[in-house]
Formats: C-alpha cells, sequence, structure tokens
C-alpha cells in the first residue's frame, strides 16, 4: 500500500504499538510493515493469530531503506524476508505464513480441501469485490456515485454474510476469509461518519459477524489509535491519495 503524501503518524499506538515492542529482537522472519496500512494487517494478524516469532521492522514511506527495496523493488508494504529470501502481496504472504509453519495453530486454512477451496473463493470475493468498493465508496465525490457505490458494497457484504455459518466465515474457525475482511470492518468508521454507511444497513447478520472480527483478540493487538487515522482518510475522502489502489480506483482499474 502506497501512503498519503503528506506527514503520517509515524509509528504504531495503542494496543498495536505494545505488539510492535514485543518484536524488535532478531528473528529469521523480518515483518516490513506500515502500521496505518489494512493491506499489513492481514499479514500481522496472522503473525499474532498463529503465534509466530517475528521481527517488525517499520518502513519509513517518505525515505525507503536501500535494502528494503532490494528484497521488495515495489516498495509496498506488507512485505517479509525469511531466511534471505523476500516475498511481498498481502494474501500471498498470509498463506506462506500458514505453509512455512505447519505445526503452529490455529490454522487459518481448513485441512478438508474442499473447505480450503471455498475459503480461497471467498477471500476472492472480499479482495475483487468487497475492497474495492469500499474504495470507489471512500474517493467518490459526488452524491449520486456515492449513493450507487453505497449499495454495490452492502450488496457485495449481503454476499457474503448469506454464506456466515458463525460466529467466523466458516464457524468456529478463524480463517484466512476472515483475516482478509477484518481490516476494512476495524476501518468502517470513515465510510460509516462521511458516507452514510451502516452496519445494520446491510443486514442478514453483518453487523454480529463485522463485531466478531473487530474484537478478535489478533485483530485488537495490531490495531492504533482511532486518531491517527483521520488525516490518511481525508487525502481518500478528498479523492487526494495517491497510494497505488487509490490511483486505481481513480483510474477505474483494478490493481
Amino acid at each position: 500500500m502506497g501512503v498519503p503524501d503528506e506527514q503520517i503518524h509515524p509509528v504504531a499506538t495503542g494496543r498495536a504499538a505494545q505488539t510492535v515492542k514485543q518484536h524488535q529482537e532478531s528473528q529469521d522472519l523480518v515483518f516490513y510493515s506500515g502500521w496505518f496500512c489494512p493491506y499489513v494487517q492481514r499479514a500481522w494478524i496472522v503473525l499474532e493469530e498463529r503465534g509466530i516469532s517475528y521481527q517488525y521492522k517499520e518502513v519509513n514511506p517518505y525515505k525507503k531503506e536501500p535494502h528494503f527495496l532490494s528484497i521488495n523493488p515495489k516498495g509496498l508494504v506488507p512485505a517479509i524476508e525469511y531466511k534471505g529470501r523476500a516475498l511481498y502481496e498481502s494474501l500471498i504472504i498470509c498463506e506462506f505464513l500458514e505453509d512455512a509453519f505447519p505445526n503452529y495453530e490455529p490454522h487459518i486454512l481448513p485441512s478438508d480441501p474442499f473447505d480450503r477451496a471455498i475459503v480461497r473463493l471467498w477471500t476472492d470475493h472480499v479482495n475483487k469485490q468487497i475492497v474495492p468498493a469500499n474504495m470507489r465508496l471512500t474517493q467518490a465525490q459526488d452524491p449520486q456515485k456515492q449513493r450507487e457505490h453505497l449499495e454495490e458494497l452492502n450488496k457485495a457484504l449481503r454476499t457474503l454474510v448469506e454464506k456466515v455459518k458463525g460466529p467466523y466465515f466458516l464457524g468456529e474457525q478463524f480463517t484466512l476469509v476472515d483475516v482478509a475482511l477484518a481490516p476494512w470492518v476495524v476501518r468502517d468508521w470513515v465510510i460509516a461518519e462521511h458516507r452514510g454507511y451502516s452496519r445494520e444497513a446491510v443486514g442478514g447478520g453483518w453487523k454480529e459477524y463485522a463485531a466478531q472480527l473487530e474484537s478478535r483478540e489478533s485483530v485488537l493487538k495490531t490495531s492504533s489509535d482511532k486518531v491517527h487515522f483521520t488525516e490518511i482518510y481525508a487525502r481518500y475522502l478528498r479523492d487526494e491519495a495517491q497510494s497505488e489502489g487509490a490511483k486505481a480506483i481513480r483510474a477505474g482499474r483494478s490493481w
């Protein structure tokens, strides 16, 4: 994820700051992060959920270190370096953390092959339908477009929630679908305050499911104080943000 072209708070705060403090020692796995980024939070949730040892490194968005750019030429977070090899893209990292640490529990992918495929299908729905609809709604300036994108988002959420078994997507197991979605649930106050969204209006048990996601311990431990997001999201609400996702939405393309 890119960042706004103005100063942001430089480090994690609140519960996330406590988590960062616990992960400063050198480890085989280095987690390159931007505390503000929902894509980063996906991978961070999995690290905390599964109890994997890692070293946290905050990436300065304005002065990226040469070593970081050498392992990730895109210069985007999240990224990991594991025993000298690098990966990026949030969902790829999440699956790697599942595969590379098979003896760690809980698992974010079910053991049954069919259920595993179902989780991947609905994670794709989150990534390709829900997240872009949320971003289109956030960035839309015209009131009519805002109404259209709000309905688009609500429809995508209803489609998902019809499949939720409760308390999480697949039932008791917290899976990659929940991981992929949770960071946007944590941040949905932005569209609630500025774009007319409400969890109640989605219906179908969405309010209850969203509450389960945002109260998960691994989600709480990777969330910073709301106040420091305000200026970041003000850029998106004015459609001035320069992240790769924001630019893609502005250009009407996927990313």
